[in-house]
C-alpha cells in the first residue's frame, strides 16, 4: 500500500485526512487543527487547496480560509539559508564580505 501525502511539511497523508473527516472534522479549520496540515514551513501554500478540495468532495465545507499562524519569532531569510554562519566564518578567518 502506498502513502499519498497531502501535506509534505507536516507528513499528513490522505488516509489521515479521510480518517479525520470520518471522525467529524468537516470544516477546514477543525480539520487543520486535528491533522496539522498547513502548519509547516510553507504555511499551507502547497496543501490547503488540495485539502479543501478533498474535504468538499467528501461532504465537508471549506467556505472560510484557515487561520494563519506565523512563526512566533520572525526569522531572517539569511538565517534560514545559513548565511549568518558563512559571514561569521568569513569574519573569523579574515575574508572580505561576499
Amino acid at each position: 500500500m502506498s502513502k499519498v501525502m497531502v501535506c509534505r511539511c507536516e507528513d499528513v497523508t490522505l488516509h489521515e485526512l479521510d480518517a479525520a473527516i470520518a471522525r467529524g472534522y468537516d470544516d477546514l479549520e477543525s480539520l487543520k487543527r486535528y491533522t496539522g496540515f498547513g502548519t509547516g514551513w510553507c504555511q499551507g501554500k502547497s496543501c490547503v487547496a488540495v485539502c479543501a478540495r478533498l474535504l468538499v468532495e467528501r461532504g465537508g465545507t471549506a467556505d472560510r480560509p484557515i487561520t494563519p499562524r506565523p512563526p512566533f519569532h520572525p526569522i531572517a531569510l539569511g538565517d534560514l539559508a545559513g548565511l549568518a554562519a558563512v559571514a561569521d566564518e568569513d569574519a573569523r578567518v579574515g575574508r572580505p564580505p561576499r
